[in-house]
């Protein structure tokens, strides 16, 4: 893509995320409808689909367009909305924020952060390790605190359920 204009790279983007959101939403109708009785069936009986299901359930149609931002969520997000049978029209304008900013980025910087990733890589692979790394001790940190902050508000929930009251811990 290195000559194209900024433009096309967008659009190329934007018809990507569009795409990407429109097919895994017309998979998740296709279970829901018992359609596709295959292997889509089981990969949308996953743990984080229905994670995204209870989250959609929750929050509502904001957020579509939020999970755009996320890695991997998304699909489920996308997934789901077809699942809970959402109205197309209804997901599909709250899909165009979403890829609008989703398309930006990628378009405007993200595709850059990669091709950097890969020269670094090429020129200095030990340095390239190191930075993959600590990404990856970052993105470690944040899922276990985000867990232990789910399972702590579970643990809540239970006991709130359960008419007492929560012992804070020192």
């Amino acid at each position: 893509m290195d000559g194209w204009p900024w433009l096309a790279v967008y659009l190329f983007f934007l018809a990507g995320a569009f795409m990407r959101s429109q097919a895994l939403y017309w998979l998740g109708r296709g279970v829901a409808a018992g359609v596709l009785r295959t292997r889509w069936g089981d990969r949308l009986d996953a743990p984080q689909v229905h994670r995204a299901v209870a989250t959609i359930e929750r929050w509502g149609m904001p957020v579509v367009p939020l999970a755009f931002l996320t890695v991997g969520f998304q699909s489920a997000v996308f997934s789901a909305a077809g699942l809970v049978r959402v109205h197309w029209l209804r997901f599909t304008l709250w899909s165009v924020p979403g890829a609008l900013v989703w398309a930006a980025i990628w378009g405007g910087g993200g595709l850059a952060a990669v091709a950097g990733g890969l020269a670094l890589a090429a020129t200095n692979p030990w340095l390239a390790g190191t930075v993959g790394l600590a990404l990856a001790a970052l993105v470690v940190l944040v899922v276990l605190r985000a867990r232990r902050r789910r399972e702590e508000r579970a643990g809540a929930d239970r006991l709130a359920h359960a008419g007492q009251e929560p012992v804070d811990q020192p």
